[in-house]
């Protein structure tokens, strides 16, 4: 399907138009068809060569025009209406300004009612006016919906506009700008709106924003068709399971969770169109507040300009909280005055803070070198550190972030951060000597690091390997030279008895309490047998090796004979050896050497 909204200031001309082309009623209010105004949008469709495509009517008049932008906003393409008895009017400028605010590039004129008046001069002025916009050249088609002259010249155009169009991406996250709701006896709720990219299935499950509301497709509708999925662009009806028809409305928007980023203050460019009068020192100043339209949204903003006023960049604070991405496009109009003051392109939707004096002027400079801000290389260089999924959320497209635990650094930022680790696991022996590392925690506070997965990326980069939670060096730590002392003293004494282990009263005379002989186990001068207990390293083979010599298999009481020691360190030292698979536990508590002599008999 494609959707084409019907702009311009005759409202009666428009409908009958639409009416002509579809065979359907768009306006949907007998109010309206009495006083034949366009009060709200109205919708209709048809096929035109080959191709479904969906009419989005708007009002025409000004008090309306907030109901106007609601259906303009979503939609690609336009077919703009002129009335040949009345040719270019002021309300026919503003429907133009918001186009060309909105950047809508892809359109046809129609100059109908022409059993009433010689086209010719309002086709002039409407296509001189359309020239100086987005629209630049558009096919300009005369018409008579009363005498039909001329539509099927206009289907054709309309046809040739529709395969211009160019093609959705499918697979995007859903953003479905709600411009209806209402119940259906049977069914519950149901919303209406323009799906411009993405697929929506029955059964998915979406979110209403602003409130992030879960809720569950149950059911799809395009051009009155049950379906059981609709991708961009199409106007499409929505059957939700999870929410109250007074819970939603225009102006929420139904999206993929986690799809979009929904903030209350972005930086935008400002797009001020060939149709305003910039000469006009009262219509060319930027105002402190206005009305955001986006989608069909609409919400008060305050605009803060950012550097010199052209440069046309703006930090806007919104009264609400939009999904939005990066280039996403919108209006900013001030209703007071009936104008459009500018159109905006999404440059930023997690600006950073401006505090210091000169942070608007510096920011807008950093914009102005970023171009669109669309290089995901250039937001990172600015962040430094951005998880991947934030990035997919802001509307960037960043390859995969897989080696990096789902977080993207900035060039440069990696080698600095590692510096800075290397720097501060020094710093951290220096004060703590007989502790292994840098606890994680304590390097991702120290790093400002926003995740601690993102410490092992930093770590493997600084050639820094890990133990029992904490940084380490991949050497050794030098220990403190009365440490060695009490450590060799404790080895000379183990030279005689190896394995009679020290008691406590010895290692209090030595000061080696647990964290200096934990020290000690780590530079690997000594075997920890268990938490009381230590000897010589090697002393676990030395005792397999002296224990192959018995009968086999053997009692733990023969083990503590042949080892010379006693049964405070012969339990947990043969534990070790079963533990090491030097010895084999039997069932009847004896054991065995694993890797003994052949000549040997080992049972079983």
């Amino acid at each position: 399907m494609h959707v084409v909204a019907t702009a311009g200031h005759v409202d009666h001309g428009k409908s009958t138009l639409v009416r002509a082309l579809t065979g359907m009623e768009p306006d949907r209010w007998a109010e309206e068809r009495r006083r034949g105004m366009t009060i709200d949008l109205g919708f209709a469709w048809t096929d035109i060569a080959g191709e479904q495509v969906a009419f989005v009517d708007v009002p025409g008049h000004h008090r309306f025009v907030h109901n106007m932008l609601a259906g303009v906003g979503p939609v690609p393409a336009v077919l703009f209406v002129v009335a040949a008895d009345e040719g270019w009017m002021p309300q026919s400028a503003e429907h133009l300004a918001v186009l060309d605010a909105l950047d809508v590039r892809h359109g046809v004129l129609a100059v109908t009612r022409a059993d009433l008046g010689d086209a010719s001069d309002a086709t002039k002025s409407a296509l001189a006016e359309i020239g100086a916009t987005s629209l630049r050249t558009v096919p300009a088609i005369t018409v008579s919906a009363v005498t039909g002259a001329g539509l099927a010249q206009l289907r054709t155009a309309l046809g040739q506009l529709t395969a211009s169009l160019p093609h959705p991406d499918n697979s995007a996250p859903v953003r479905l700008w709600i411009d209806r709701s209402f119940t259906v006896k049977g069914a519950g709720t149901v919303v209406t709106g323009t799906l411009s990219a993405g697929t929506i299935r029955v059964g998915d499950e979406l979110a209403v924003m602003p409130d992030a509301r879960a809720v569950r497709v149950r059911g799809l509708q395009t051009a009155g068709i049950d379906r059981d999925a609709v991708s961009g662009v199409s106007r499409v009806a929505i059957n939700l399971r999870g929410i109250e028809p007074d819970d939603v409305g225009r102006g929420d928007a139904l999206v993929t969770p986690d799809g979009f980023t929904v903030t209350t203050e972005i930086d935008v460019r400002l797009r001020r169109g060939n149709t305003d009068s910039r000469a006009d020192a009262d219509t060319a100043k930027l105002p402190t507040h206005a009305v955001l339209h986006i989608g069909a949204a609409a919400l008060p903003a305050r605009i803060r300009p950012l550097g010199e006023p052209e440069k046309d960049l703006a930090r806007l604070t919104i009264s609400g909280r939009l999904p939005l991405h990066v280039l996403d496009r919108g209006l900013l109009r001030d209703p007071g005055m009936h104008r459009v003051v500018a159109g905006i392109t999404v440059l930023d939707v997690r600006p950073p803070a401006l505090k210091r004096r000169g942070a608007a002027a510096a920011r807008a400079d950093e914009l102005m070198a970023a171009g669109e801000f669309v290089d995901v290389e250039a937001h990172v260089r600015r962040r430094g550190v951005v998880r991947h999924r934030e990035l997919v959320a802001m509307g960037y497209r960043p390859a995969t972030a897989d080696s990096t635990a789902g977080w993207h650094i900035a060039a440069g930022e990696l080698d600095r951060l590692a510096a800075q680790l290397r720097d501060e696991l020094a710093h951290w022996l220096a004060g703590h000597p007989l502790e292994q590392g840098l606890p994680i925690e304590a390097a991702r506070q120290r790093l400002a690091l926003p995740d601690a997965a993102l410490v092992d990326v930093v770590r493997r980069a600084a050639g820094l390997a890990t133990a029992d939670g904490r940084v380490v060096s991949a050497q050794p730590a030098a220990l403190p030279d009365a440490l060695l002392r009490a450590v060799n003293a404790l080895l000379d004494d183990l030279a005689v008895h190896p394995f009679v282990a020290p008691d406590a009263e010895r290692l209090r005379a030595l000061r080696l309490g647990p964290a200096e002989l934990a020290a000690a186990v780590r530079a690997g001068l000594l075997l920890r047998v268990d938490n009381a207990t230590v000897l010589a390293p090697g002393a676990d083979h030395s005792a397999a090796q002296l224990l192959a010599a018995l009968p086999q298999p053997f009692t733990l009481s023969q083990a503590r004979q042949a080892l010379a020691t006693s049964r405070r360190v012969a339990v947990p030292l043969m534990e070790l050896l079963d533990r090491s698979g030097l010895t084999q536990r039997l069932p009847d508590d004896t054991r065995y050497v694993v890797d003994i002599p052949s000549a040997i008999e080992v049972p079983g």
